[in-house]
């Protein structure tokens, strides 16, 4: 009986080999089959070694590529606020050299340096209206928060409350563009 369950037994461990659960992972089986189980992962070792050489070297190719891509934007994005706030300059000087120019004749009739500053401020506020940042001095209308602070109060009972009375700084630019509410004094009702 002994001989006949023995049978079985050597039958089932002729049947283990690399990686069954009774073997274990990377266990040899026996004597010769390290050999042979070399011959059989070199290739696929071989082709995983060069795979994975192969994926590092693309991920450093991408690194550096992303590295030198950062480094053009940086520098395309500093040249273009350079030539953008040289254009920006040059088209204020018109403006300036108007400016000079009713300095120089600040001596003759007052009423035409006035007349002289007066003109230099139409052309600077067009300028900066073609810049997108038209001007706002409205008198009369409804006092309006998004484009409005109020620096002032006063009673009129000739204006409903609210109402925009005098704009002591004028307000450039709208929505998102805008650089700066006007500061307005606002009607109030009479007490």
């Amino acid at each position: 009986m002994t001989g006949h369950h023995d049978e079985p037994a050597r039958g089932a461990a002729q049947n283990i080999g690399p990686g069954s659960p009774e073997q274990g992972a990377g266990r040899p089986a026996g004597p010769g089959a390290q050999e042979a189980d070399a011959t059989v992962t070199d290739p696929a070792l071989a082709d995983m070694d060069a795979k994975i050489t192969e994926l590092e070297d693309r991920w450093l190719r991408s690194a550096a590529e992303l590295e030198n891509l950062r480094k053009r934007i940086a520098r395309d994005a500093e040249r273009i606020r350079t030539e953008e706030r040289a254009r920006v300059v040059r088209e204020w000087l018109p403006i300036i050299d108007n400016l000079d120019l009713a300095l120089r004749h600040a001596d003759a009739d007052p009423r035409a340096v006035t007349e002289g500053v007066r003109v230099v401020r139409d052309q600077a506020v067009a300028q900066l209206a073609r810049l997108g940042f038209s001007r706002h001095d409205e008198t009369g209308g409804s006092f309006d928060p998004t484009f409005h602070e109020a620096v002032g109060t006063v009673a009129d009972p000739d204006l409903p409350p609210g109402a925009v009375v005098e704009v002591v700084r004028p307000g450039y630019g709208e929505g998102e563009r805008q650089l700066r509410p006007a500061g307005v004094i606002v009607s109030t009702s009479p007490e």
